[in-house]
């Protein structure tokens, strides 16, 4: 060993040991073994999934997206490594984005025929430091420069991927108060390299899921960090020069995003991970991975100067020794919800009831957990709840809800189950592994009344039996817990009157006012919305098309009926015909809630509010129903509805809305208005709040 290296060796070895004691502190000892064992693991040296630009092909000019009136601008600061910046550019070249967008080169006196090369390229905005400004004075000459309302730094040592750029625009618009919103940042081998960042308050700084896999649910959906990396930033032009830019107190390079972050913070913004923006990072490649020499060197000099600067920020950030998981908490609460399976806002009126809730929470300041009672969720479901900043547990991620409530029921501040067969099990679990936690019971419609009706309709003692038993159950469920949710007015009574000592609150369905977007002149036909998997529509549906519709058709041949939902292969093939046409699912409901003249829903039992008539009311379209698909739901004939419940009577209301464009408007101006008074978002948060109270 040469002695002229012991000073350097020295430094290691304490550097080393400072991440270790912090892993440990973060980790825990398991944790943090696993941490050492990923980084040493051999890994391939490229995930062949991701499709990287090759670095080593010969160079052939090509062109860039370009606009004359871009949305964002796309900076790019380099000194030399012309092949990373060739493959980045490349990358942006495949892939595109639909907003309109412009790509600046920094060359900061590139020692290399960067800019020869790059000048080959079409399209690009080429601008040349007439000396070396380091990274961050290179960043803010670019923004100078650019012509957007939005830009976005991205590293030259980077490969976008599909989505890049539009992702981050789309969360950037939706998030209130959003001021920078970073990507997911993976490896070339396709590790993560960075969900978001974490700064403690000595102000050294954590990588959230770093070496982790990048499909892991924990890194999957949106929430505010402490700053994301400049890797791959979005920041509205107006912010970035109102908080000064990049600061240069920091130049060359290194805490300059942190610092970024904080500025935003302090002018009243938000910082968010988007992890739909994914980006490949070849970390290292610009500045090398040595904290003693270099520009890398900086990284540790500007830590002090980053503390000196937010010293009052930090009093208010966890220390170090706290866990990331706590961490990442933010001091937010935190409610955990359960349901059957995971919600699909497109599938049913359930699911879209629960995603409006799970909405509703982030808005209120909630962190959010969701797991379905199955523990499953697929990768769309993952996304779909992550645009949303809802955690999924789910397999093989997760396999123990027990497991995972050893850990975290203790800081949990509300659990909101939904079904009775659902919180039943699961009830007691909850009781003693968050005992502290407010627990609310989501009815979703009241199960023993559907059951009873059922029998009732069916003639059947076996399901009225069943349904005796599950009103034992589920009138248990409401003593037990602090406050129960229904959305009828029917039986918000019904309980209240049942279990008289139990809070039970009426939180009506969401619906957003989408409004009529034609008139009556360009509507035809007819729609039922409605999914096999719920015995009250398969029964509607056999009405309908056994006794209603072919009264219907047989009066007016050129009236179709259309019938939308999840239904099996070989049923649907058997309803469509004689002016049927059985759709099955279809991803987007709004082209027929826009077309059709009139929405039916013939249900003869069931429970709750019917989403299928609020829906087609949210959109103005006429609803024809009967007496138990009205109920509890605000609805009074000939005022915004029509009502029948035998054959004949439904098949002439039915005929008469459809005929008449007075009655049709009438009712169609009525159906909005009842949407907007009772089933609004602000009304079902008013309940939420109180019940947490």
């Amino acid at each position: 060993m040469s002695f002229s290296t012991l000073p350097w060796r020295i430094k290691r070895l304490r550097y080393l040991s400072q991440r270790v004691i912090g892993s440990i502190a973060q980790r825990g000892f398991k944790g943090t073994v696993s941490r050492v064992m990923q980084e040493f693991r051999p890994v391939p040296a490229e995930d062949q999934a991701l499709e990287l630009e090759p670095l080593d092909a010969a160079f052939e000019p090509f062109a860039l997206p370009t606009s004359e009136a871009p949305l964002v601008s796309v900076i790019i600061p380099v000194h030399g490594k012309v092949a990373w910046t060739v493959a980045c550019l490349r990358s942006i070249a495949r892939y595109g984005a639909a907003a309109p967008f412009e790509v600046l080169v920094i060359d900061d006196a590139s020692p290399d025929n960067t800019r020869q090369t790059l000048a080959q390229v079409d399209g690009l905005r080429l601008i040349a430091n007439e000396q070396n400004l380091g990274f961050i004075g290179s960043c803010n000459a670019g923004a100078h420069a650019a012509r957007s309302p939005y830009l976005l730094f991205l590293n030259n040592d980077t490969q976008v991927t599909p989505g890049w750029l539009d992702n981050l625009l789309r969360t950037h618009r939706d998030e209130p108060g959003a001021g920078i919103v970073g990507s997911q940042l993976i490896y070339p081998d396709g590790r993560l390299q960075e969900a978001g960042a974490l700064v403690f308050s000595d102000g050294e700084a954590w990588n959230v899921g770093r070496f982790e896999k990048r499909d892991d649910p924990r890194f999957l959906y949106r929430r505010d960090v402490d700053y994301v990396s400049g890797a791959a930033l979005l920041i509205d032009r107006a912010l970035f020069d109102h908080v000064g830019g990049f600061d240069v107190r920091y130049m060359p390079a290194y805490c300059e995003d942190m610092d970024l972050a904080f500025a935003v913070r302090d002018a009243g913004r938000r910082v968010i991970y988007e992890p739909t923006s994914v980006v490949v990072h070849c970390e290292g490649i610009s500045s090398g991975t040595d904290l003693t020499q270099g520009v890398k060197q900086y990284q540790v000099l500007n830590r002090v100067k980053f503390r000196e600067k937010w010293a009052e920020a930090l009093t208010h950030l966890p220390p170090r020794s706290t866990s990331v998981a706590r961490a990442l908490r933010g001091g937010r609460r935190h409610v955990f919800i359960m349901d059957a399976l995971t919600p699909d806002p497109r599938r049913d009126a359930g699911s879209l009831q629960l995603y409006n809730i799970m909405k509703l929470f982030r808005d209120m300041g909630w962190r959010v957990t969701f797991m379905a009672d199955n523990g499953q969720a697929s990768a769309s479901d993952l996304r779909t709840l992550g645009e949303i900043g809802v955690e999924v547990l789910c397999k093989p991620f997760v396999n123990s809800l027990a497991t995972w409530l050893r850990d975290e029921g203790p800081d949990l501040d509300a659990v909101l189950l939904c079904r009775h067969y659902v919180a039943d099990p699961n009830l007691p679990l909850m009781k003693r592994l968050a005992p502290q936690a407010r627990l609310l019971f989501d009815t979703v419609d009241v199960h023993f009344l559907r059951e009873q009706r059922a029998a009732e309709h069916t003639n059947n003692p076996a399901l009225a039996r069943r349904a005796a038993a599950s009103q034992q159950r589920e009138l248990a469920i409401i003593r037990d817990c602090h406050a129960t949710f229904v959305v009828s007015t029917v039986e918000l009574a019904l309980l209240r009157e049942a279990v008289p000592g139990a809070s039970v609150m009426l939180l009506p369905n969401m619906h957003e006012v989408h409004g009529r977007k034609k008139g009556y002149d360009e509507r035809r036909h007819l729609v039922f919305v409605g999914g096999f998997g719920h015995p009250p529509n398969v029964d509607a549906v056999h009405w309908l098309t056994r006794e209603i519709f072919p009264k219907i058709h047989a009066a007016r041949p050129e009236i179709e009926l259309h019938l939308i939902g999840q239904m099996p292969d070989a049923t649907r093939e058997e309803l469509t015909g004689h002016g049927v046409i059985a759709h099955g699912r279809v991803e987007d409901i709004d082209p027929w809630m826009d077309g059709a003249r009139i929405a039916l829903a013939p249900l003869r039992y069931g429970a709750g509010v019917k989403g299928k008539v609020n829906t087609a009311m949210s959109h103005g379209l006429p609803v024809v129903a009967t007496s138990i698909a009205a109920e509890g739901m605000f609805l009074e004939d000939d005022r915004n509805v029509l009502i029948a419940d035998d054959t004949d009577a439904y098949v002439d209301a039915v005929l008469r809305l459809y005929d008449d464009p007075v009655l049709w408007q009438r009712i169609s101006d009525a159906s909005l208005r009842n949407i907007q008074d009772h089933f609004s978002p602000a009304i079902a948060r008013a309940t939420l709040e109180a019940a947490l109270a």
